[in-house]
């Protein structure tokens, strides 16, 4: 019961099961990339959600004009009142320096 039949031909065939050969300074080299790419991906990801927050809090915030003072007005008016003077403004893109 315990003695296989073995074929001829399937002691000669050595590269039937045949592994990949990887040095070990290749191995770590392709780690530390894959490493340093999902730590870089990361890095944009929060990147471009940070943008979009600050983006989204400024959408709002309007500057006066005559006093520079600066408020959120959600309104749909076409011409704001500042709280401050009083004075209308118009709505411009607040930029970032």
């Amino acid at each position: 019961m315990g003695n296989r039949c073995r074929s001829p031909a399937a002691g000669t065939d050595r590269n039937r099961y045949s592994v990949i050969r990887v040095s070990l300074a290749a191995l770590v080299t392709i780690y530390l990339l894959l490493f340093l790419a999902i730590v870089f991906l990361l890095w944009i990801l929060g990147e471009w959600s940070r943008r979009r927050r600050e983006r989204r809090a400024l959408q709002y915030r309007l500057r006066c004009v005559i006093c520079a003072f600066e408020f959120d007005d959600r309104t749909d008016a076409l011409l704001p009142r500042c709280p401050r003077c009083g004075s209308l403004n118009e709505r411009f893109r607040m930029e970032q320096i």
